[in-house]
């Protein structure tokens, strides 16, 4: 299996970088080895930085994958959202370091993060599955009605809107734009901060606080593997 993912730990923070020398897609063998970095992440009771590499954080699902037939696509599509769903109640936090663009599943994976950071540049940020011919999951649309703002939410998950860094953190998909200089220390610097915290009142208010939010994401993820609710109004 080609190395995809590579886990770095350095005192409480692990950083968890994906490189596949394209796109960053999220294909099986991605999932699969992005939830072996989680594991060691959890073993080691870290911090966690999710990052890319340099312009790319993630176009989205592998769309060879998601083509092969209805039954390929639902399966990887439920394991990209068991990833996200996993990811929201990760009992450290978790800190998106987005290096680029940040596309589809991309973007939904910084919606599952605790804090989310991207390098200031010429990146696309959005959810672009209209725009490419694919009806939204329920998990995607219960992601981004729970996560972006009210307002945005038409713009982002219906329409396909695609924006700049600076405009997606205006809808709700990042935190806080980093200026390229500062890039490459950010992801430390956020988890000497989230460092401060207490891991068992974090954990502990992280699961409370999300408790009706994961019901509702917990029943969008069956309704995604069940053939006849995928088109159900």
């Amino acid at each position: 299996m080609t190395n995809l993912v590579t886990y770095t730990l350095a005192g409480n923070v692990a950083t968890i970088a994906m490189d596949d020398g394209k796109a960053n897609v999220l294909s099986t063998d991605m999932i699969a080895q992005l939830n072996a970095a989680f594991d060691s992440a959890e073993k080691d009771k870290a911090i966690v930085v999710l990052t890319g590499r340099s312009g790319m954080f993630s176009g989205g699902f592998n769309l060879k994958e998601m083509q092969a037939g209805p039954s390929e696509a639902m399966i990887l599509t439920s394991k990209g959202s068991k990833l996200a769903r996993r990811i929201m109640a990760f009992p450290t936090p978790v800190i998106m370091a987005s290096t680029g663009h940040t596309i589809a599943m991309g973007a939904f994976l910084a919606l599952a993060c605790d804090y989310r950071m991207i390098c200031d540049g010429d990146f696309k940020v959005g959810l672009n599955e209209t725009m490419i011919g694919m009806t939204m999951h329920n998990f995607g649309i219960e992601l981004a009605r729970y996560r972006l703002p009210l307002h945005y939410f038409n713009r982002c998950c219906i329409n396909a809107e695609i924006f700049n860094p600076k405009g997606a953190m205006h809808a709700g998909f990042f935190d806080r734009v980093v200026p390229a200089e500062q890039f490459p220390m950010a992801g430390a610097m956020a988890g000497q901060m989230f460092g401060q915290l207490d891991m068992t009142a974090f954990r502990n208010t992280k699961l409370r606080s999300r408790k009706a939010a994961f019901a509702i994401l917990d029943q969008a993820i069956e309704d995604d593997l069940d053939p006849e609710k995928i088109h159900a109004v």
